[in-house]
Protein backbone atom coordinates (compact mmCIF):
# COMPACT_ATOMS: atom_id res chain seq x y z
CA UNK A 1 0.00 0.00 0.00
CA UNK A 2 1.40 3.17 -0.92
CA UNK A 3 1.58 5.70 2.34
CA UNK A 4 -1.01 8.62 0.46
CA UNK A 5 -3.23 5.76 -1.32
CA UNK A 6 -6.38 7.10 -1.94
CA UNK A 7 -5.89 10.83 -0.73
CA UNK A 8 -6.42 14.51 -2.15
CA UNK A 9 -3.85 16.70 -1.37
CA UNK A 10 -3.37 20.75 -2.34
CA UNK A 11 -0.03 21.81 -2.70
CA UNK A 12 0.65 25.56 -3.42
CA UNK A 13 3.63 27.03 -5.16
CA UNK A 14 3.92 23.26 -6.95
CA UNK A 15 5.13 24.35 -10.23
CA UNK A 16 9.19 24.85 -8.70
CA UNK A 17 11.40 24.33 -6.64
CA UNK A 18 10.71 22.59 -3.36
CA UNK A 19 6.60 22.28 -4.04
CA UNK A 20 6.91 20.75 -6.86
CA UNK A 21 9.13 17.95 -5.83
CA UNK A 22 6.41 17.94 -2.92
CA UNK A 23 3.86 17.36 -5.43
CA UNK A 24 5.67 14.75 -7.63
CA UNK A 25 6.35 12.78 -4.44
CA UNK A 26 2.52 12.52 -2.81
CA UNK A 27 1.54 11.60 -6.22
CA UNK A 28 4.12 8.59 -6.71
CA UNK A 29 2.65 7.63 -2.66
CA UNK A 30 -0.93 7.41 -4.04
CA UNK A 31 -1.79 11.00 -3.83
CA UNK A 32 -4.14 12.68 -5.88
CA UNK A 33 -3.04 16.21 -6.91
CA UNK A 34 -4.24 19.61 -7.13
CA UNK A 35 -1.15 22.12 -7.81
CA UNK A 36 -1.43 26.02 -7.45
CA UNK A 37 0.85 28.06 -9.66
CA UNK A 38 1.26 31.21 -11.51
CA UNK A 39 3.83 29.33 -14.16
CA UNK A 40 1.64 27.80 -16.28
CA UNK A 41 4.35 26.10 -18.62
CA UNK A 42 5.59 24.58 -15.38
CA UNK A 43 2.40 23.73 -14.17
CA UNK A 44 0.92 21.92 -17.04
CA UNK A 45 4.62 20.33 -17.58
CA UNK A 46 4.37 18.61 -13.52
CA UNK A 47 0.46 17.73 -14.04
CA UNK A 48 1.31 16.22 -17.82
CA UNK A 49 4.27 14.55 -16.08
CA UNK A 50 2.10 13.08 -12.81
CA UNK A 51 -0.49 11.80 -15.41
CA UNK A 52 1.50 9.95 -17.99
CA UNK A 53 3.10 8.16 -14.57
CA UNK A 54 -0.54 7.10 -13.88
CA UNK A 55 -1.15 9.80 -11.40
CA UNK A 56 -3.84 11.94 -10.90
CA UNK A 57 -3.67 15.53 -10.79
CA UNK A 58 -5.15 18.84 -11.75
CA UNK A 59 -3.83 22.54 -12.41
CA UNK A 60 -5.45 25.36 -10.70
CA UNK A 61 -3.28 28.95 -11.82
CA UNK A 62 -3.93 32.24 -9.37
CA UNK A 63 -2.25 34.33 -7.07
CA UNK A 64 -2.78 32.58 -3.64
CA UNK A 65 -2.56 35.68 -1.36
CA UNK A 66 -5.85 36.19 -2.72
CA UNK A 67 -8.38 34.37 -1.03
CA UNK A 68 -10.31 33.67 -3.92
CA UNK A 69 -7.34 31.53 -4.72
CA UNK A 70 -7.67 29.10 -2.50
CA UNK A 71 -11.18 28.49 -2.81
CA UNK A 72 -10.66 27.68 -6.31
CA UNK A 73 -7.89 25.21 -5.21
CA UNK A 74 -10.55 23.82 -2.94
CA UNK A 75 -13.41 23.67 -5.19
CA UNK A 76 -11.55 21.93 -7.79
CA UNK A 77 -10.71 19.27 -5.16
CA UNK A 78 -13.89 18.82 -4.31
CA UNK A 79 -15.22 19.00 -7.90
CA UNK A 80 -12.89 16.58 -9.46
CA UNK A 81 -11.63 14.20 -6.73
CA UNK A 82 -14.56 14.66 -4.01
CA UNK A 83 -12.87 16.43 -1.08
CA UNK A 84 -9.26 17.51 0.49
CA UNK A 85 -7.25 15.34 2.85
CA UNK A 86 -4.14 17.40 2.28
CA UNK A 87 -3.39 20.98 2.58
CA UNK A 88 0.48 21.82 2.39
CA UNK A 89 0.47 25.54 1.98
CA UNK A 90 4.42 26.32 0.38
CA UNK A 91 4.04 28.85 -1.62
CA UNK A 92 6.76 31.48 -0.91
CA UNK A 93 8.00 34.94 -2.13
CA UNK A 94 11.15 36.76 -0.39
CA UNK A 95 10.49 40.82 -0.46
CA UNK A 96 14.36 41.40 -0.04
CA UNK A 97 14.64 44.99 1.15
CA UNK A 98 15.52 46.39 4.78
CA UNK A 99 12.61 48.01 6.77
CA UNK A 100 13.47 51.77 5.50
CA UNK A 101 14.26 50.32 1.98
CA UNK A 102 11.64 48.16 1.34
CA UNK A 103 8.82 49.27 -1.29
CA UNK A 104 5.39 48.83 0.63
CA UNK A 105 3.79 46.96 -2.11
CA UNK A 106 7.10 43.94 -1.46
CA UNK A 107 5.91 44.71 2.16
CA UNK A 108 2.57 43.44 1.83
CA UNK A 109 2.77 40.88 -1.20
CA UNK A 110 5.11 39.33 1.25
CA UNK A 111 2.77 38.63 4.02
CA UNK A 112 0.41 38.26 1.63
CA UNK A 113 1.92 35.34 0.17
CA UNK A 114 4.06 33.66 2.78
CA UNK A 115 1.25 34.34 5.76
CA UNK A 116 -2.32 35.44 4.53
CA UNK A 117 -2.30 32.31 1.63
CA UNK A 118 -1.63 29.31 4.67
CA UNK A 119 -4.85 31.32 6.38
CA UNK A 120 -6.68 30.99 3.56
CA UNK A 121 -6.05 27.46 3.06
CA UNK A 122 -6.57 26.46 6.26
CA UNK A 123 -9.87 28.55 6.40
CA UNK A 124 -11.31 27.46 2.68
CA UNK A 125 -9.76 23.85 3.19
CA UNK A 126 -10.24 22.68 6.98
CA UNK A 127 -14.14 22.39 6.38
CA UNK A 128 -13.76 19.88 3.74
CA UNK A 129 -11.41 17.98 5.47
CA UNK A 130 -13.42 17.76 8.18
CA UNK A 131 -16.07 16.33 5.93
CA UNK A 132 -13.81 13.31 5.21
CA UNK A 133 -13.22 12.82 8.50
CA UNK A 134 -10.05 14.86 9.29
CA UNK A 135 -6.24 14.99 7.53
CA UNK A 136 -2.89 16.86 8.28
CA UNK A 137 -1.72 20.05 6.89
CA UNK A 138 1.80 20.64 6.33
CA UNK A 139 2.89 24.29 6.38
CA UNK A 140 6.20 25.05 4.36
CA UNK A 141 8.43 27.63 6.53
CA UNK A 142 11.67 28.47 7.18
CA UNK A 143 14.73 28.68 9.56
CA UNK A 144 14.02 32.45 9.06
CA UNK A 145 11.33 32.02 11.72
CA UNK A 146 14.28 31.38 14.16
CA UNK A 147 17.19 33.68 12.65
CA UNK A 148 17.87 37.11 10.90
CA UNK A 149 18.97 37.51 7.83
CA UNK A 150 20.42 40.34 6.10
CA UNK A 151 17.95 42.33 3.91
CA UNK A 152 15.11 40.35 4.72
CA UNK A 153 12.40 41.63 7.71
CA UNK A 154 9.33 40.52 5.25
CA UNK A 155 10.63 37.02 5.05
CA UNK A 156 11.71 36.29 8.30
CA UNK A 157 8.47 38.27 10.15
CA UNK A 158 6.23 36.27 7.71
CA UNK A 159 7.80 32.91 8.29
CA UNK A 160 8.18 33.85 11.80
CA UNK A 161 4.70 33.93 12.18
CA UNK A 162 3.69 30.49 11.08
CA UNK A 163 5.33 28.79 14.48
CA UNK A 164 2.58 29.87 16.54
CA UNK A 165 -0.15 29.76 14.05
CA UNK A 166 0.36 25.96 13.34
CA UNK A 167 0.31 25.56 17.16
CA UNK A 168 -3.05 26.90 16.70
CA UNK A 169 -4.43 24.77 14.30
CA UNK A 170 -3.20 22.02 15.80
CA UNK A 171 -5.27 22.61 19.04
CA UNK A 172 -8.46 23.94 17.36
CA UNK A 173 -8.54 21.22 15.04
CA UNK A 174 -7.43 17.88 16.75
CA UNK A 175 -7.98 15.23 16.92
CA UNK A 176 -8.80 15.10 13.63
CA UNK A 177 -6.78 17.45 11.53
CA UNK A 178 -3.01 17.46 12.41
CA UNK A 179 -0.83 20.43 11.67
CA UNK A 180 2.82 20.62 11.53
CA UNK A 181 5.48 23.42 10.29
CA UNK A 182 8.43 22.48 8.27
CA UNK A 183 11.27 25.09 8.63
CA UNK A 184 13.82 24.23 5.94
CA UNK A 185 17.58 25.76 5.20
CA UNK A 186 19.04 26.72 2.57
CA UNK A 187 18.02 24.39 -0.16
CA UNK A 188 18.81 24.54 -3.92
CA UNK A 189 15.97 26.43 -5.15
CA UNK A 190 15.76 29.63 -7.39
CA UNK A 191 14.48 31.03 -4.41
CA UNK A 192 17.44 30.63 -2.46
CA UNK A 193 19.19 31.77 -5.64
CA UNK A 194 17.03 35.32 -4.68
CA UNK A 195 17.31 35.46 -1.76
CA UNK A 196 21.25 35.36 -2.85
CA UNK A 197 20.69 38.74 -4.43
CA UNK A 198 20.84 40.61 -1.04
CA UNK A 199 24.13 39.71 -0.59
CA UNK A 200 27.27 41.40 -2.23
CA UNK A 201 28.41 38.41 -4.28
CA UNK A 202 24.97 36.33 -4.87
CA UNK A 203 26.99 33.08 -6.23
CA UNK A 204 29.63 33.19 -3.25
CA UNK A 205 26.99 33.59 -0.86
CA UNK A 206 25.26 29.89 -1.70
CA UNK A 207 28.32 28.20 -1.61
CA UNK A 208 28.69 29.40 1.62
CA UNK A 209 25.47 28.95 2.65
CA UNK A 210 26.06 24.99 2.05
CA UNK A 211 29.48 25.07 3.46
CA UNK A 212 28.25 26.78 6.66
CA UNK A 213 25.77 23.37 7.20
CA UNK A 214 26.83 20.88 9.87
CA UNK A 215 26.40 18.62 6.85
CA UNK A 216 28.56 21.00 4.57
CA UNK A 217 25.59 20.80 1.93
CA UNK A 218 23.09 22.74 0.90
CA UNK A 219 19.70 21.08 0.76
CA UNK A 220 17.77 19.75 -2.05
CA UNK A 221 13.99 19.79 -2.88
CA UNK A 222 13.67 15.70 -2.52
CA UNK A 223 15.21 16.34 1.44
CA UNK A 224 12.15 18.12 2.15
CA UNK A 225 9.64 16.59 -0.19
CA UNK A 226 10.72 13.44 2.51
CA UNK A 227 10.03 15.62 5.59
CA UNK A 228 6.40 16.37 3.89
CA UNK A 229 5.47 12.62 3.13
CA UNK A 230 6.49 11.87 6.96
CA UNK A 231 4.21 14.65 8.22
CA UNK A 232 1.33 14.02 5.86
CA UNK A 233 0.96 10.06 5.85
CA UNK A 234 0.06 8.36 9.06
CA UNK A 235 3.80 7.51 9.99
CA UNK A 236 3.59 10.86 11.93
CA UNK A 237 -0.12 10.22 13.34
CA UNK A 238 0.99 11.66 16.94
CA UNK A 239 2.49 14.53 15.51
CA UNK A 240 1.26 17.97 15.67
CA UNK A 241 1.05 21.64 16.48
CA UNK A 242 5.41 21.41 16.05
CA UNK A 243 7.85 22.86 13.90
CA UNK A 244 10.46 20.76 12.03
CA UNK A 245 14.32 22.54 11.56
CA UNK A 246 15.63 20.35 8.35
CA UNK A 247 18.52 22.53 7.53
CA UNK A 248 21.63 20.39 7.32
CA UNK A 249 22.28 21.75 10.60
CA UNK A 250 22.51 25.28 9.72
CA UNK A 251 21.49 26.36 13.24
CA UNK A 252 23.86 24.74 14.99
CA UNK A 253 26.90 25.14 12.95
Amino acid sequence: MKKLEGKVAIVTGATIGMGQAIAERFATEGAAIVAGGRDLERGHALINGIRAAGGRAELVPGDVGTFEANLALVARAREVFGGVDILVPNAGVLGIGSVTEVALETWHETIATNLHAVFYLCRAGIPEMQKRGGGSIVINGSIAAMKAFPNHPAYCASKGALVPLVKQLALDYGPHIRANLMCPGPVDTPLLWDSAKAFPNPAVAVHDAGARTALKRLGQPSDIASLALFLASDDSSWITGSAFTIDGGALVA
